[in-house]
């Protein structure tokens, strides 16, 4: 059974920091990339970062470049997201995401953890 396992968000003054971390289990094939989704309320969820297990390579919100980095320094299945600088407007439900091949291309999300940025 396929888990994916999110840490717990919380509350963060503006400006401050947060590292949210993901674990991925129990899946077979290749993990082809972990990414990090938001989304908030009658809106879309949105692609905040992704890093690719082949070379490591990142993919970046323009909204967050610069202030958030995706990382797996251990190895391929767990990845952290350090979140600084919040801002109000990163307010918002994350998402964790499996990219898997094994035949086909198959997707599993986490169960998505609540990150309120406000004073």
């Amino acid at each position: 059974q396929v888990q994916i396992v999110e840490s717990v968000g919380g509350l963060v003054q503006p400006g401050g920091s947060l590292t949210l971390s993901c674990a991925a289990s129990g899946f077979t094939g290749r993990n082809l990339a972990m990414s990090w989704y938001r989304q908030v309320p009658g809106k879309e969820r949105e692609l905040v970062a992704r890093i690719f297990s082949a070379g490591g390579s990142t993919n970046y919100a323009d909204s967050v470049k610069g202030r958030f980095t995706i990382s797996r320094p251990n190895n391929e299945n767990t990845v952290f997201l350090q979140m600084n600088t919040l801002k109000p407007e990163d307010t918002a439900v994350y998402y964790c995401k499996l990219t898997v091949i094994n035949f086909a291309l198959n997707e599993y999300w986490g169960q998505g953890t609540q990150v309120t940025v406000s004073s």
